[in-house]
């Protein structure tokens, strides 16, 4: 990775007065053109990066020049490692969080390995256990978005046969302990859960970014979106009282409680993408809950009760 290479040139630069082309070459693996276009990278970003011609020659920094973090304050070191801490899941973000310590100025350093260790973040819920195969699709997609290379994309939509499909990776998102990759397709801005990703092959041309891109903007109009169609039918029921905490565990946001009802149980409205979809989530509740409408969810009930009476009704 580019991006990789230069930070790599830019800390050997630091580390001896003059370095040549050679020796940048063989410190970064890579060959002396690559080596000589990565240094005037450097130089062209703004980068006081110079070289000097002839005998004894070589690339330096002028008046020795170093990048660091002594510009933080104290509370910005605490805001950024409490961050950082949580993040570092691999050992590789721990090793990053491990510098970034090392090159604060010595008063600092206490409190950011503090904060660093100060937060755990488990994205996994009571019943998932993580996917190892989703590890090397978001290195890979990661990797994509930040270099900027259009990937052919192996994905399994739910209850939908796998399909390779060319898209242009914006950015990445977690929403409620799922990772997403937010790629422009030619069908337009378009969500992918890493979950359903089967499989991630760059194509080495370069992403279109479209005009205007933002990604959290782009973000929260594709979930707003997402929510739309998720409060798209509403279903009316009666529940006992006793039964509240598992509705507001179980249904969350999508749960409303309007009132009482005269006989004491609670009146509340239920949404979700289609009334079939949430009397089939109120079925798990048994008598506790009444559906009352719309007469599509009651329906939906009863033949489900059918269903479930033939299965297992003469056992």
């Amino acid at each position: 990775m580019k991006a990789d290479r230069l930070v790599a040139a830019l800390l050997f630069l630091q580390t001896r007065p003059r370095v040549t082309i050679a020796e940048v070459a063989a410190e970064l693996e890579v060959s002396e053109r690559t080596a000589r276009r990565d240094l005037e990278a450097l130089a062209t970003a703004g980068v006081p990066v110079y070289s000097q011609r002839g005998r004894g020659g070589g690339w330096s920094l002028v008046g020795g020049a170093r990048t660091d973090l002594t510009g933080l304050t104290g509370e910005e070191v605490r805001a950024l490692f409490l961050l950082a801490g949580p993040a570092a899941s691999s050992p590789e973000l721990r090793t990053v969080v491990r510098k970034l310590i090392r090159a604060l100025p010595a008063p600092l350093r206490s409190a950011a390995e503090a904060a660093s260790q100060a937060n755990l973040h488990d994205r996994t819920d009571w019943a998932h256990s993580p996917s190892t195969a989703e590890r090397p699709q978001l290195a890979a997609l990661q990797r994509a978005v930040v270099d900027g290379i259009q990937v052919r994309l192996g994905y399994a939509g739910p209850g939908k046969p796998a399909s390779v499909r060319t898209v242009h990776p914006l950015g990445l998102a977690s929403k409620a302990g799922a990772d997403y990759l937010l790629a422009d397709t030619d069908r337009g801005l378009r969500t992918f859960r890493l979950s359903r990703v089967t499989s991630v092959e760059p194509t080495g041309e370069a992403v279109v970014r479209p005009e205007g891109f933002d990604l959290p903007t782009a973000w929260r109009s594709l979930t707003s979106r997402m929510e739309e169609r998720m409060h798209a039918a509403t279903v009316h029921a009666r529940a006992e009282p006793a039964s509240r905490a598992i509705l507001e565990r179980v249904l969350g946001a999508r749960l409303r409680i309007t009132g009482t009802h005269p006989d004491g149980r609670l009146e509340i409205e239920v949404d979700g993408p289609t009334v079939e979809v949430v009397a089939e989530r109120l079925a798990g509740l048994g008598r506790r809950v009444e559906v009352v409408g719309p007469p599509e969810a009651r329906a939906r009930l009863a033949a489900l009760a059918e269903e479930l009476a033939a299965m297992y009704g003469s056992s």
